[in-house]
Formats: structure tokens, sequence, C-alpha cells
């Protein structure tokens, strides 16, 4: 699959305009089956973390090539409906919600994980064993690329810790509760296969406590390359170790295996543009003002995580060193002393893997729009989210003039 070249895109900043998100859907094809072509056995399904790219023609394009869906809110999971997936492909994995909620989910009949005791609890009692659900247990384990995506350490809201495993024992035998699968999530952008593979050994360790499992839930967080000399998870190293475990393990042979991949499936396929507003010289500072800021690409401030950047319009063989800042009023810095082409004002500039948690994390910050996102696919660009307008701003807000 050849990603888009820098004519291609700068034809789509013309057309649809800056700033731009713009994702490739041949890549998520590529990349589904990468994991599809290592994971090989039929007992192993996908769910695709819709956190990453909510956007309807991304999960259309997502079921199209058989992939499951994962949902972290109802919102999700009714746009999966939305979509065309039938709730049997849906999973519902939930954190810190009211019970209402997972409630809800069970009317729409979809797969559900659950990472309280609290809610666990009020669950066992109304639906007791007439609705199966998954478990999502706090494994103790360090993993991912930074603190802020890691989810399976000590400290971590997420799941209920694997030392508190009697009080799940204790529920069980107080209510009769099928539990159907068992869920960890250790972070994202691991590189040590052996995090999941710890992972793993934890689940194993209690499965005699659930003799009505059938999958366990391995979660995802695996890594992408985001720069030259970056190292992605090894898909087809972890795929045998992981299938020689659940092999050599006597209680696990019959089970499906669970993963969640997000980020890895949509990152590669995005690229976000945005124009050249103004260039400015402080000290011995050149700095490069965008279009853009963190209310439309919050990943670099929020995580400190790397994009690559080029100037489209400029291929050039002459460097220069720039700070890219954006045109919000707070400090909203993509990259510092970053080398690229020499660049005026005007040119277009692209951030590369953006397809996850780009759009997604977007807000309206300083009252400004949204960007419009775009499809390619079959060939052609196709417009699936405009940007905003003026009158998106006021939408939402009530006139009170009206209210009698």
């Amino acid at each position: 699959m050849q990603s888009l070249t820098d004519q291609q895109l700068l034809q789509a900043a013309q057309q649809f305009g800056t700033p731009l998100y713009i994702y490739n859907a041949h890549k998520i094809t590529e990349q589904y089956q990468k994991l599809k072509s290592a994971f090989y056995k039929p007992n192993t399904r996908f769910f695709y973390a819709c956190k990453a790219l909510t956007n309807i023609h991304v999960l259309q394009h997502i079921k199209s090539i058989g992939c499951n869906i994962d949902c972290s809110s109802i919102n999700e999971v009714k746009l999966a409906l939305y979509a065309g997936f039938e709730p049997k492909h849906i999973l519902y994995t939930s954190n810190g919600i009211h019970f209402t909620e997972i409630q809800e989910a069970v009317g729409l009949g979809v797969n559900i994980t659950i990472d309280s005791i609290s809610n666990l609890k009020k669950f066992a009692i109304q639906y007791q064993n007439t609705y199966p659900v998954s478990i999502r247990i706090r494994p103790d384990i360090m993993g991912g690329g930074n603190i802020n995506i890691s989810t399976g350490h000590e400290n971590s809201k997420f799941g209920i810790p694997i030392t508190r495993l009697n009080d799940i024992l204790t529920l069980m035998q107080e209510h009769p509760l099928h539990v159907s699968g068992l869920h960890i999530h250790t972070g994202s952008d691991i590189e040590d296969i052996s995090v999941f593979i710890d992972g793993i050994e934890v689940l194993f360790e209690i499965l005699p406590h659930f003799p009505q499992l059938k999958f366990l839930d391995l979660g995802s967080g695996f890594k992408v390359k985001y720069k030259e000399g970056d190292k992605a998870t090894n898909i087809e190293l972890l795929a045998k170790e992981i299938y020689e475990d659940f092999d050599q393990h006597p209680s696990a042979k019959h089970l499906e295996i669970w993963f969640e991949p997000g980020k890895f499936l949509v990152s590669e396929s995005g690229y976000f543009l945005t124009k050249v507003n103004v260039m400015k010289e402080n000290n011995e500072s050149k700095f490069i003002g965008v279009d853009t800021g963190f209310n439309h690409l919050i990943r670099p401030m929020f995580y400190g995580s790397y994009h690559h950047i080029k100037n489209l319009s400029n291929p050039s063989t002459a460097k220069d060193t720039y700070t890219i800042v954006g045109n919000l009023c707070e400090t909203d810095t993509f990259a510092t002393d970053r080398t690229l082409d020499v660049t005026n004002e005007e040119d277009i500039l692209c951030f590369y893997n953006a397809g996850a948690y780009g759009f997604e994390m977007s807000s309206n910050f300083n009252s400004r729009f949204k960007p419009a996102e775009v499809l390619f696919k079959d060939n052609e660009f196709s417009l699936i989210r405009r940007r905003d307008v003026f009158e998106d701003l006021l939408h939402h807000q009530i006139n009170l003039s009206t209210v009698k």
C-alpha cells in the first residue's frame, strides 16, 4: 500500500482547506490484515477501540473489513450500532460510569465488561446469571509509553485490582453470575512484549475460579512508529508467544483471545494538514505559527507525543530549525527546534501519524472551528465531516430572551 503523496495531500488542502484531517482507508485495511496474518488462529477476535477515531465513515470501513468494535461509552455503543455493527460484535468496556449506563448497554444486547466491585455487585443483583459479563482486572503491571497512557499499574483507576480477587469470588458465591470473560489492558505504546505475557500469566493464575469463561481479553497497546529509529511492537513474535502460552495451559486451550487495537489500526492512516500563518523571530528562535493548536491536535502537549512534520509546499535541500506553534492564547507548541525544509508563510505543513486521538480529542477552545475530515478510499477523497461554521458555536446555546 502506497502512502499518500505530497502532491495528493496538497491537492486535498487546496480542495478542502486547512486545518484538515485525512484518513487513508487502505492503510487501515493493511494494518488489520497485519493483525489477522500474525494472529491467524480462528479463536482470535479483534475489536477496534473506537475511542481513537469515531467518524461514522471510518467505523463503517472498519466493519466492512470484518473487524468488531470496542466502545468506552454508551454513546460510542450507539455510534457503532448506527454504523451497522451487530450487538454481538460490539464490546462495551466501562470505566467509572453510573450503573444506569450498564443497564442501557444490556438493553442494547452488547458484550459488557465491568471494572468496579460496586457495579459488578449491582449487575449480579439485577441480572444474576441471565446476562454474561466480563470483568476487567488490574494486573498491577506498568506498561505503556508514559504514565498518562499506562493503565495497569497499582495506582491506576482502571479495573479491579488483582489483590481484590477474593472480593470478586465472595460476590460470585453470594449471587449467581455468568462471568464469560476476563480483561486486562496495561497501557498504550507497548514495545516490550513481555508486558503482554506477564499480563496473561496473571489471568492464567485465576482461571480455575471462573469455569464459565469463553474468552480472555488482552486489551491492546501495540506500539506504532512515530519517527525514524522508533521500534514498533513485533506483532508476529507476540502472536507466536501468546499462542504458545495458551497451547501449554490446559485451562486456556479452549478460550478465545480478544484484542482491542485502536491506535494500531488508524494512527498511521492519518494526516493532519495545517497552513503557515506567520513567521516570527524571537532572540535566537524562529517560530512557525500555524492555523491550528491543541484544540485540534493535543497529543504533543498532553502526552509529549512526537509527530513527524513535513513542509509539503517547499521541498528543498535548504534546511532551517524552527519551533512550530499554534494560534491559541495558550502555550501550544507542537515541536521545538525541529529541522524542516525552509518554510514561508502560506506553506502547507503535514503532521503524520495523526489518525488516532487527533480529531477525537479536539475542542472549540478560543471559539475556533473544529477542522474538516476527509477519507481517502478507492483512489478519491471524500469529505466525511464539514468544517465548523459560526452557527455551530451557538447551536447548543439557549437564547434566554426567547424563553418564557
